[in-house]
């Protein structure tokens, strides 16, 4: 593993250290000069009073909430937003498998994932898989909109959207500079620098910013006579970031900005588990066969923003973005030409060749692929009076071209009985996959919101074109048996539409619903066989009550979501075809709930005491027998009325804290019920066909609890600490892609943190 820093990383901690001693203004988040109300435009929720105008269920979580547990994991920070589901995998969310009201979780492909309003995901239309999320540690906030979400956000509107809020530019001479020890030797750094400044020609900002997170990790590796690195588990990630922006002093109002990002990951991750009596005795276990297993990626974002509002009634904001991501995933992929799932359900010769005390041959897959998303957006608000209602309409046109190639090859390593390497084979570059496929897709929307005094209505549509293009050259391998080359292409129409409303009883009461349809189009591989796209109605009703003194906010919501054609992918960890499937059809139906409460505001006490309670109860249920009978899919075999993988039944997170301006802890606790990891909903490791297969059965429900503290020496300047799992709690979270993993054991942090 490259430990090195980045030269740009070093730029940016040690700018932000320069200055940390004489910057003088806080960071608030908006340009001097700036227009807020074009600053929350680029913000799915924006303003968190937005929130009670919304006719959806709505969240957001703050700086604060990420930094008060010093939370790197997305998987955790979204524990408190209710109707999102994690199926955790690393320990170290690195790779999310989310969910928003009961969609696939697999790498978060069925949810559009952006950062400042920019699709982030590597390939949002060809290949959306999350192998690359936005760094959640350096992030100032997180938006998540579900059931609304289906018109303004694509392409993927069946689940929701989740935005990322990256530190914005300051307005004033502002540095930041964090660092954090930890278990498993973590060490992680985050700084910034930036400032606004004034001129006769306007106001330029400036925001320079560096993060990196490096450790062990918390598995250990068999070790054998020539390998004794077994405890470097671990990983380093760094991140860049610059922004750059103008404000012109003209009459009216503009703003240009220039964002440039890089984000590197160097990870010892492995897609191997365990078997389950293994598990049940360590959980932190890896075997030899993985110690070659290694994650390389490189991602680069730049986008051009430009906002102009040339009246008080219209606002134009126009994106032009460009994301490359590069990565190879250099892991295990069979024994001995033996499944891995299969090794790991099954005692015998194959098993002990992974532990290292078996001779056998290690076939070691490169998953090379690049990725390219470009595009350009334009949306316009324009707001105007009709009678008694007044309008803001807002309509958007997208032209957006992605792509991925998948060059991968696999090497062949002889292992003795002694668990020693005898030899390596290399393999050919694209033999063991030569893919490419692209995506061009124009999108539009319009909606219209009008409010008529108490009452807000919002209707609106979606539309989408996409040209696909999938490619395979003659001569390689593309599957189990299959070497012919196949070129297809294909285009189709997609259309979204609904409404919302939202009525305010009073100051404290607002009541909320809408109706819905959504839609999530396959891959050009998928639609070249003829799938059809994903989609999905659904229905929301819910309240929101926030009393008069700020003290006590709750929010409740049913929902209710029937998808017809759900597609998934046909395998789930690493072996298949990896082809897209339309499952067929599939209902989630729930309850959302969202309290938060401060004793201490309530009470009039100098100290605070807040308090939170988020809870989901879901039944998500299949509506036929599933199509695929091949052995290689979790999807496969399903009856009609089994649960859907993945999606617990009951997730609820609980959490208290007293806080004085210097000093301050807080603890929470998260209950996940267990879930089926298969859709023919056995208990057993067997696949469909009765075979022995180890990401088949069920996940472990488990309670896990987080403690922080901070004491402030001066404004400026706070010492934190905390354990992340403190009571070590050991459970399995989830079956993928190969065996049984668990979640991060107990970890210890403490750190200081200087905000000037």
């Amino acid at each position: 593993m490259n430990k090195n820093s980045g030269l740009s990383f070093c730029v940016c901690a040690v700018a932000a250290m320069g200055l940390a001693m004489s910057a003088g203004a806080a960071d608030d988040g908006s340009g001097a000069g700036s227009d807020t109300r074009i600053l929350d435009k680029i913000m799915v929720i924006g303003n968190p009073a937005n929130i009670e105008k919304l006719p959806g269920s709505a969240q957001i979580v703050t700086k604060e909430d990420i930094r008060q547990q010093n939370y790197d994991d997305i998987n955790r920070a979204l524990r408190k937003v209710p109707g999102v589901y994690v199926r955790e995998e690393g320990g170290f969310g690195l790779f999310p498998s989310i969910s928003l009201r009961g969609v696939d979780t697999t790498r978060s492909s069925k949810i559009t994932i952006m950062e400042d309003g920019v699709m982030m995901a590597s390939a949002p239309y060809s290949a959306p898989a999350a192998y690359y999320a936005p760094t959640t540690g350096r992030m100032s906030g997180l938006e998540v909109l579900k059931g609304s979400s289906q018109i303004k956000y694509g392409p993927h509107t069946t689940g929701g959207v989740i935005n990322y809020l990256s530190t914005p530019i300051p307005t004033g001479e502002t540095a930041y500079l964090k660092s954090t020890f930890g278990s498993f030797n973590e060490l992680r750094t985050h700084a910034y620098v930036g400032n606004t400044f004034g001129s006769e020609s306007g106001h330029f900002g400036l925001l320079v910013e560096g993060y990196k997170r490096r450790n062990d990790g918390f598995k250990h590796i068999d070790e054998t006579s020539d390998f004794r690195n077994g405890d470097d588990t671990g990983f380093t990630k760094t991140d860049a970031l610059i922004k750059l922006s103008w404000e012109p002093a003209t009459e009216i109002y503009q703003r240009i900005e220039l964002k440039h990002g890089s984000s590197k990951l160097d990870a010892n991750e492995t897609y191997l588990g365990l078997s389950e009596m293994d598990f049940r005795r360590n959980p932190t276990r890896r075997y030899a066969a993985s110690r070659f297993d290694n994650m390389d990626s490189r991602q680069t974002q730049t986008s051009l923003r430009y906002a102009i509002s040339p009246n008080d009634d219209l606002d134009i904001i126009a994106t032009l973005y460009n994301n490359d991501f590069t990565r190879n995933w250099y892991k295990l992929n069979k024994v001995d030409g033996q499944n891995l799932s299969r090794v790991l359900a099954t005692p015998g010769a194959a098993q002990e060749c992974m532990r290292g005390s078996a001779a056998c041959e290690l076939k070691i897959k490169a998953n090379n692929r690049e990725y390219n998303a470009r595009g350009v957006d334009v949306v316009g608000y324009y707001r105007f009076e009709s009678g008694s209602a007044q309008h803001e309409i807002n309509a958007g046109i997208r032209s957006h071209q992605d792509q991925v190639r998948r060059f991968q090859w696999e090497d062949k390593y002889a292992q003795n009985a002694n668990g020693t390497i005898s030899g390596m084979t290399p393999g050919i570059p694209g033999n063991a996959g030569n893919r490419l496929q692209k995506t061009k897709a124009l999108a539009l929307f319009i909606q219209d919101t009008i409010e008529m005094g108490r009452l807000t209505v919002v209707p609106g549509v979606r539309y989408e074109k996409l040209e696909q293009i999938s490619e395979e050259p003659k001569g390689t391998l593309q599957g189990p048996g299959g070497t012919k080359g196949r070129d297809g292409k294909n285009s189709f129409d997609m259309t979204a539409g609904g409404v919302g409303a939202a009525w305010r009883f009073n100051d404290s009461w607002t009541g909320f619903g809408g109706v819905h349809t959504g839609f999530s189009p396959p891959s050009p591989r998928g639609t070249r066989g003829g799938l059809d796209p994903e989609t999905s109605t659904s229905f929301e009703a819910g309240a929101r009550y926030t009393n008069s003194r700020q003290a006590l906010a709750a929010e409740a919501t049913l929902f209710h979501t029937a998808f017809k054609d759900l597609v998934v992918i046909d395998n789930v960890g690493g072996v298949g075809t990896g082809d897209n499937e339309n499952f067929g059809e599939v209902t989630t139906s729930g309850l959302e709930l969202a309290v938060q409460y401060d004793a201490g505001i309530a009470s009039g006490w100098r100290l605070r005491n807040p308090w939170f309670l988020s809870m989901t109860w879901t039944n998500a249920e299949q509506q036929n027998d599933a199509r695929s009978t091949d052995a290689e899919s979790i999807f496969s075999f399903g009856e009609k009325g089994n649960k859907v993988p993945y999606i617990p039944e009951l997730t609820a997170s609980l959490g208290t804290g007293i806080e004085s301006a210097r000093w301050g802890v807080s603890v929470s606790g998260n209950y996940v019920s267990e879930t089926w990891t298969s859709a023919n909903n056995v208990e057993e490791q067997l696949n469909g066909n009765g075979d022995p297969d180890a990401r088949f059965g069920k996940t472990d429900s488990h309670f896990v609890t987080d403690l922080s503290v901070f004491y402030r020496i001066k404004d400026s300047v706070k010492l934190f600490g905390g354990v992340q799992n403190l009571l070590d709690e050991e459970y399995l979270v989830s079956r993928q892609p190969h065996g049984p993993r668990g979640g991060m054991p107990q970890f210890a942090y403490a750190g200081i943190e200087v905000a000037m």
